[in-house]
């Protein structure tokens, strides 16, 4: 019974992993990670090992020991009270507040090559396209969920696992007929170089495209076993996720020159060189709409999700009441709005900068920092949860190793969550103009400043206001 509903154990271990791949799997990172070349399999070693096996198995054990809808804002608020649990989900807020100009920036690209491919290095044609389709997603979301979720599953069939399967098969096809490699096989380029530190900045984005499995804890109680099937679901959908999104990536890598590669256009860049190579340019605008279908599912799937829980600090009483406004279908009208306001503002970044890339890559890079605050209280709250007296439901999964293995997940996911965290201002190669390496330090500072601070000054706001009118 999970308010006051019966929720039939129906849930197989196939649905809810393709539950996990629609949601997380996505396009907008491939560029990105095809820009690492051949370093990008030794990054995404190092991030299932430390991150995601740790995320992974932490996930399984909170979301079947505690299937409350809220998730990780519950858990936090158990483990370390309200104001923390606040800050916590604040934190899951608006990382995706500052992804949304990426993913709409790289649908824009995708917009540019079925209209004139140099637009995709126009930076108004940019923003227009950004404020423009988040003002239509932003309204969808107004209609509930119901509709919102009904494109997002379609979209991210036909618009993201269409296109990743297809350009992998163009890849393997490519290396298969041996065509020229952009990048080489050699030993040295599968190594981190230590005078290119600043390279290693791009496990912020690495990590990012493995977040979000925690998510899917809303589905615990459905599934049949939950104790078996729920931490299995993690694991396949976890590893199609990476295999697919590694082979994707080396397919743009080995045809697209790091020179040449666009962090936006760069998908498109590489279909259209295999379709050209191939004779089969006719499929481009058929793959490009796919492509903006994909993208544009992923901002409908995640618009109105993670509301969700500012909804129930909300109604806890510690945010301002307007912000827990509700529509007839349910829709917080109030905070998608400013949601709106948010992007329209991170949109102006994309004219701060001469190049696209550099305003794309700082989008992005402090997305990551964001998110990898956040995950620090995940991580934490997993270890102080296990050392509280609660009574523990005996079909819930619990990690091996009983508290050691708590430990060393829980200490490797916040290690790894800060070092990278830190590497994050370093600023990789080819990304900055000489000389702007303090800017870029400067700007991601003051960008985790700004958005860390609401949280903390709406609780003492909301404390002052409980005693006043006590």
């Amino acid at each position: 019974m999970i308010n006051g509903i019966n929720r039939k154990k129906s849930l197989s271990v196939f649905r809810l992993s393709m539950i996990n791949i629609i949601a997380i799997d996505s396009l907008r990172n491939l560029p990105t990670n095809a820009a690492n070349g051949y370093l990008l399999i030794s990054y995404y070693i190092i991030a299932v090992l430390f991150f995601l096996l740790p995320c992974i198995f932490i996930t399984a054990e909170l979301a079947t020991n505690y299937p409350k809808t809220g998730g990780s804002y519950v858990w936090v608020k158990k483990a370390f009270g309200e104001k923390w649990a606040l800050v916590a989900i604040w934190l899951l807020w608006i990382y995706n507040v500052v992804w949304y100009p990426t993913i709409l920036a790289f649908i824009g690209a995708s917009v540019a090559y079925l209209v004139d491919p140099a637009l995709a290095q126009n930076k108004m044609f940019m923003v227009l396209v950004v404020v423009s389709l988040f003002s239509i997603a932003t309204i969808v979301n107004c209609f509930g969920m119901k509709t919102s979720s009904l494109i997002s599953t379609l979209s991210a069939i036909f618009g993201t696992i269409i296109p990743i399967l297809f350009i992998i098969g163009l890849g393997v096809y490519w290396v298969y007929s041996q065509n020229p490699l952009a990048i080489e096989p050699h030993a040295q380029n599968f190594i981190p170089h230590v005078k290119r530190l600043g390279d290693l900045a791009f496990l912020v984005v690495i990590l990012f495209s493995l977040m979000g499995f925690e998510m899917s804890s809303i589905h615990a109680e459905e599934v049949k076993n939950p104790k078996r099937d729920y931490p299995r679901s993690l694991m396949y959908s976890s590893t199609l996720i990476v295999v697919t999104t590694i082979l994707a990536s080396l397919a743009i890598a080995i045809v697209i020159p790091k020179s040449q590669l666009s962090l936006l256009g760069g998908l498109n860049q590489a279909f259209l060189y295999f379709l050209s190579n191939y004779h089969l340019k006719f499929l481009m605008p058929i793959i490009t709409l796919l492509i903006i279908l994909g993208g544009f599912g992923s901002i409908a799937a995640w618009v109105i999700g993670p509301t969700k829980a500012l909804m129930i600090a909300a109604d806890d009483g510690l945010l301002p009441k307007f912000l827990g406004y509700r529509n007839k279908k349910g829709a917080p009208v109030v905070v998608l709005i400013i949601q709106a306001f948010i992007v329209t503002i991170l949109a102006t970044l994309f004219l701060a900068f001469k190049s696209l890339n550099t305003s794309y890559w700082l989008l992005s890079d402090l997305t990551g920092q964001l998110a990898l605050l956040y995950y620090v209280f995940f991580f934490a709250t997993a270890v102080k949860l296990r050392y509280k007296n609660d009574i523990r439901s005996p079909s819930a999964y619990q990690i091996p190793g009983k508290n050691w293995g708590m430990w060393v997940c829980g200490l490797s996911g916040i290690l790894i969550s800060i070092i990278v965290l830190g590497l994050g201002f370093l600023p990789p190669s080819n990304m900055l103009l000489p000389g702007a390496t303090l800017f870029h330090e400067t700007i991601l500072l003051i960008g985790i400043l700004v958005f860390v601070s609401p949280p903390l000054l709406l609780y003492q706001y909301a404390k002052w206001k409980k005693n006043k009118f006590a």
